[in-house]
């Protein structure tokens, strides 16, 4: 594969948030899983797990579960006096944090427990971090593995849009209703489909404002 070829997918990925009425079939879906799976991970503990729920009403179900949660936030808010907080967070945030509505198919990218040899043999013993930075290894190797999705798919024709919305409203209504396991931590969702728009590219910080070289 050439270079250029990579760099164009990476340049006409698009985060998008209206799908057609077609579905996305389970074929594609594992073809996407298998080169999420080949991200890199830290001692290659591969520190990720993938729910593909391709049931509409579930879908919407989850929708549901986040705006819950949402108006009961913005009601909170209200109710210590920010008023005009509360009014934005359902306005603005709400229908941003449940873009995924429409879409066929949708991921939800979990983090599972890093383990490795290392761990074991020497980080725990000597005490090197606090335990909680392990659960954040676990994070990063998922959020690779996220990406990897997202390539893929798009290279397949396909779009997707990754969200946290329902993470940070919803979780724990979304575990239960998952059954998703108390070690596995919820690190995203990610909708799929076929795109039904194609946004325009959004402005980048130019490169030698985001890189230092040191020689």
């Amino acid at each position: 594969m050439y270079f250029e070829n990579f760099k164009q997918i990476l340049l006409d990925r698009r985060s998008i948030r209206r799908f057609t009425e077609q579905d996305v079939t389970v074929e594609d879906i594992k073809e996407l899983i298998d080169c999420a799976r080949y991200a890199p991970s830290d001692t290659n503990s591969q520190t990720w797990q993938f729910i593909a729920i391709i049931n509409r009403e579930k879908i919407k179900h989850i929708e549901q579960m986040t705006w819950d949660q949402l108006h009961q936030k913005a009601a909170e808010a209200e109710q210590r006096g920010l008023s005009r907080e509360a009014r934005l967070l359902v306005k603005s945030f709400g229908p941003y944090a449940t873009a995924f509505a429409d879409a066929p198919a949708l991921i939800v990218c979990l983090a599972t427990p890093y383990t490795s040899k290392f761990r074991d043999k020497i980080f725990d013993p000597v005490a090197l971090v606090d335990p909680s930075v392990w659960d954040e290894e676990g994070i990063k190797s998922s959020c690779l593995a996220a990406q990897n999705l997202m390539l893929a798919a798009h290279a397949k024709g396909l779009a997707t849009c990754p969200m946290t919305g329902p993470v940070l409203l919803a979780a724990d209504s979304l575990r239960t209703y998952l059954d998703i396991p108390e070690e596995c931590q919820i690190n995203m969702v990610i909708s799929l489909g076929h795109p039904a728009e194609q946004p325009g590219r959004l402005p980048r910080k130019e490169v030698d404002d985001i890189l230092r070289i040191v020689d």
